[in-house]
C-alpha cells in the first residue's frame, strides 16, 4: 500500500510505542530512548522497510494519546483530523479505505513484488538449556526503575507480582550480543525492603549450568509479604561476556521495584506458557471460557487501560447493554464472545484487542 499511495501524496509511518509482548523474538523492553532507537534500526532490518518510523518517547504519551492499543492504525486527512481509527490494524480494509480517499490502484502492489529480504533476530547463545519455572496464574507487571549504571543493562530485570508471589526475571538483551559464561560465578541478586515488607528469599542465586555459554533467562520466584509505597531495591551481580569474546566484565546494577502495576509493561508469550498449554484443537473449552470472560472484561473497561475501575463498575449496566447488539434485553454467548452481529467485520462493533489484565480485582499492588 505504501508503494501504491505514496505517489498520490499518502505519508506512511510506523509509531513505535512500549513492547507489547516483550521477550518475542529475544527483545525486551528497553530502558531508554537510547535503547528504543536501536530497537527502530533492528525492525529497519528485519522488516527491509522503506516507511519511515516515529519513535515514542519514555513517558509514552503519543501510546496513551491514541488509545494504549498494541496494533492500531489511523488515517489522517491534511488538516489533521483522524478519519479512520482501529483497534486493531485491517490491510483489507485499510486498502478499500485509501482506495475510496485518495483513488483505485490499477495495477496493485503485491508481496511478491516487494522481494523484501529475510532477516533473523542477533544472534545468541544456545537457548533452552535451562528450565523456566512455572507462574502463578494473573501475573501483572510492576513499574521499576534502573538505577544509573556505567555499563549497559545487558541483562534486563522484568518484575511481575500476583498475589504475594514476586517474579524477578533477568533476560540479556540481544542488542549487545552477549550471553552466560557459566564457567565463571553465577548471577545473584539480594533484595532491600522498606521496614513493613519481607521477601523470602530475600537474596538467591542462580543455580550452576553445565554448558560454558548459553541466553536462557535466569528466574527467581520470592513471597512477599506487606505491602510499602516505598520500592523495592534488588541488586544484582552477574558477568557479561560478548559472542564476539571481546570481552567478558563483571557487572553489579540496581533495582527500584514498585509496588505499583506498569500499564504499558505489556504482557509475555513464550511457548509452553499456560495459555498456550489450554489452547489446543479449537481453543477448547477453557480457551473459550477466557475468550468469553475476556469479552466481558473488554466491554466494561471503558477507557481501554486494562482494568475494571469503581467508575467503570458504576457505568456496568450501560457497558454490558452495549453487548447486547440486538437490543433484545439478553446477552447470548454469541454477543459475548464477540461474534455475529458486533463481530469482526461489522462496523458496529466494540470488539477491542485481547489483551492480559491482570487480577483485576487491584488497581495495584500498593497499600493504597
Amino acid at each position: 500500500m505504501q508503494r501504491d499511495y505514496q505517489p498520490k501524496g499518502v505519508k506512511f509511518y510506523y509509531i513505535y510505542k512500549a513492547l507489547a509482548h516483550p521477550e518475542n523474538f529475544g527483545y525486551v523492553t528497553p530502558f531508554n530512548l537510547k535503547e528504543r532507537l536501536m530497537h527502530v534500526a533492528e525492525a529497519k532490518k528485519s522488516l527491509g522497510t522503506q516507511i519511515p518510523w516515529l519513535c515514542d518517547n519514555m513517558n509514552n504519551d503519543l501510546k496513551h494519546a491514541l488509545g494504549n492499543r498494541p496494533n492500531s492504525e489511523f488515517i489522517i486527512d491534511p488538516d489533521g483530523k483522524i478519519v479512520i481509527a482501529r483497534d486493531w490494524s485491517q490491510p483489507e480494509k485499510l486498502r478499500a479505505d485509501l482506495e475510496r480517499l485518495a483513488g483505485p490502484i490499477t495495477n496493485p502492489t503485491t508481496i511478491k513484488d516487494l522481494d523484501l529480504p529475510t532477516r533473523e533476530p542477533p544472534q545468541q547463545a544456545r537457548t533452552g538449556i535451562v528450565e523456566r519455572i512455572t507462574l502463578p496464574d494473573n501475573m501483572s507487571p510492576l513499574k521499576m526503575t534502573a538505577r544509573k549504571s556505567d555499563a549497559p543493562h545487558y541483562a534486563k530485570l522484568r518484575a511481575e507480582m500476583s498475589g504475594d508471589q514476586l517474579y524477578l526475571g533477568f533476560f540479556l538483551d540481544p542488542l549487545y550480543q552477549v550471553h552466560w559464561n557459566n564457567k565463571a560465578p553465577a548471577l545473584s541478586f539480594s533484595i532491600e525492603t522498606p521496614s513493613d515488607v519481607s521477601a523470602t528469599p530475600s537474596s538467591g542465586k542462580a543455580e550452576k549450568v553445565e554448558v560454558d555459554a548459553d541466553a536462557d533467562p535466569r528466574e527467581f520466584l520470592v513471597t512477599i509479604d506487606g505491602r510499602s509505597a516505598e520500592p523495592l531495591i534488588v541488586t544484582v551481580n552477574y558477568f557479561a561476556c560478548d559472542d564476539a569474546e571481546t570481552f567478558c566484565v563483571p557487572v553489579t546494577q540496581q533495582y527500584e521495584v514498585s509496588f505499583e502495576r506498569d500499564r504499558d509493561g505489556g504482557s509475555r508469550r513464550r511457548s509452553g506458557d499456560r495459555m498456550t498449554q489450554n489452547r489446543g484443537p479449537g481453543g477448547g473449552p477453557m480457551m473459550g471460557e477466557m475468550m468469553r470472560r475476556m469479552s466481558i472484561m473488554r466491554a466494561l473497561d471503558g477507557n481501554g487501560d486494562g482494568e475494571i475501575s469503581a467508575v467503570e463498575i458504576e457505568a456496568a449496566p450501560q457497558s454490558l447493554r452495549e453487548i447486547d447488539q440486538d437490543g433484545n434485553g439478553r446477552l447470548s454467548r454469541e454477543e459475548i464472545r464477540g461474534e455475529g452481529i458486533g463481530g469482526p467485520g461489522d462496523p458496529r462493533s466494540r470488539r477491542r484487542p485481547m489483551q492480559r489484565f491482570g487480577n483485576p480485582r487491584f488497581r495495584d499492588f500498593s497499600p493504597n
